[in-house]
């Protein structure tokens, strides 16, 4: 459905603005074409109601009924080819004109021409119907066509006109072919929206593209940046004065945000080495401690400390890896993975999937897929790796056998020094880093990291299942 919506509605500032005028003007255009067809019908009906009204005249006045001549009320309408072809009966009773659609708004116009020039009228019926109801009219628009040897083009239908003429007792009747619509009309629609086009769009494009090119580059730049942190230079400030003001922004806001990671890395690396020197002597100084137990107690103190540090430390550094992307074969990396613990012994199997080649930062990846398989044995006593491909992602799953998590603190044993539920307390667990750690470093590739119970036919909780997406 997203696809199908890019499709129809592009997703760029260029191309969003370019369709909104070109739909715009669709809608002008086409509100143009209805007024000017409207117009163009009604003046065609005038000329038409102005026709018959001058050959009904003609035939009353050669019956007698009214003389002089038609007086017309200013410079009148233009007379439509084939005037001369009109042919008035004259009947006593009532024609029948078939089952058209009458025009009252006519049939008025059609009473005050014809009462304007001194005739009664009673009834005056106006129709429009199909030629085909008429033979005899069909007929002599053929004959015509053959003297004149070519087609001036045959009307779809006719417009029948009755007057009643109380005094004598008589119906006038007229028969006018409707002509077709002028196709120059059509053609000059199409040659205005065609100009109109090339000139606005043109012109919006050119505007558009310069305001859209800086803010590309100014995309492509955040994009860099907030994927490693670094850049090739500062953005040198150009287009409208808006998003010149805007690139500025930006460059002063990245360099402040750089010289505030660099501050960050240095007190880290101070940090890391003012706490491990005397750690490193304290190791060494319980060496003398003639007690075993308390020895090992100490000992293993130390190491929860410099674990904890270590853990601290690198999850400070995710976020500006010194390692660049390699093609790694994933199979082969989670692999090993997997028989360094098999070889300790541990409950660890592997299921290997299609042969996948990504570019990543092979050293990260491999802590954070040994954290998770850690967390899996520490609280389920196994770990069942398989790798999955899932459109343009792959996924790393880590299934245990453990008691799973609650539901609603799935979302917090993701946040740095959390631990969850009394079962996985600080005695079988560490700094509750972890998985914080390996959902950091799958976003620093673009991937991301989900945890979520796995359930049985009855619904009981039979594990937890820690998925690791990266992108392909």
């Amino acid at each position: 459905m997203r696809r199908i919506r890019g499709l129809i509605w592009p997703r760029s500032l260029q191309g969003q603005l370019l369709l909104a005028i070109a739909l715009a003007l669709l809608l002008a255009q086409g509100i143009s074409a209805v007024l000017l067809y409207r117009a163009q019908a009604e003046r065609r009906e005038a000329a038409l109601i102005h026709t018959a009204a001058l050959r009904l005249f003609g035939a009353a006045r050669d019956e007698g009924l009214i003389g002089g001549p038609f007086r017309h009320q200013g410079e009148g309408p233009r007379r439509p080819q084939g005037e001369r072809q009109l042919r008035v009966e004259s009947s006593a009773a009532a024609p029948a004109l078939g089952n058209g659609r009458r025009h009252p708004d006519a049939e008025e116009e059609l009473r005050e021409i014809v009462e304007s020039q001194g005739l009664d009228l009673g009834q005056v019926v106006v129709i429009d119907r199909p030629l085909s109801d008429d033979p005899r009219l069909l007929s002599r628009l053929e004959r015509r066509s053959r003297i004149l040897g070519r087609d001036p083009g045959r009307p779809h239908h006719l417009m029948a006109v009755a007057l009643e003429l109380p005094q004598a007792r008589r119906w006038l009747t007229v028969r006018v072919p409707v002509p077709r619509g002028e196709p120059a009309l059509v053609f000059s629609l199409l040659a205005q929206t065609l100009l109109l086009y090339g000139l606005m769009v043109g012109a919006i494009a050119l505007i558009v593209s310069r305001m859209t090119k800086p803010l590309a580059a100014l995309t492509h730049r955040l994009e860099q940046f907030g994927a490693n942190r670094e850049g090739a230079g500062l953005l040198v400030p150009q287009g409208p004065d808006d998003v010149r003001r805007l690139i500025v922004a930006h460059n002063a806001m990245e360099q402040r945000i750089a010289a505030l990671l660099d501050e960050k890395d240095v007190m880290l690396g101070a940090i890391g080495h003012d706490l491990k020197t005397p750690l490193s002597a304290l190791r060494v100084r319980i060496e003398s401690v003639e007690d075993d137990t308390e020895r090992s107690k100490m000992a293993a103190t130390i190491e929860d400390i410099t674990r904890s540090l270590d853990d601290i430390l690198s999850l400070a550094r995710v976020g500006r890896p010194s390692d660049p992307l390699e093609q790694t074969e994933l199979n082969a990396l989670v692999g090993q993975i997997a028989e360094e613990f098999e070889d300790m012994g541990e409950a660890v199997s592997f299921e290997p999937a299609e042969r996948l080649v990504l570019p990543l930062r092979a050293t990260w990846v491999r802590r954070a897929i040994r954290n998770l398989v850690v967390n899996a044995l520490r609280y389920g006593q196994t770990a069942r790796i398989a790798i999955d491909r899932s459109g343009s992602e792959v996924l790393i799953r880590i299934d245990d056998d453990g008691p799973g998590i609650p539901d609603d603190r799935i979302a917090a044993m993701l946040q740095p020094f959390t631990r969850g539920e009394p079962s996985r307390n600080s005695e079988t667990g560490g700094a509750g880093l972890g998985l914080t750690l390996a959902r950091a470093i799958a976003e620093q590739h673009g991937g991301g990291l989900t945890l979520a119970n796995r359930r049985g036919d009855d619904g009981a909780v039979r594990g937890l299942t820690a998925t690791l997406a990266l992108p392909l």
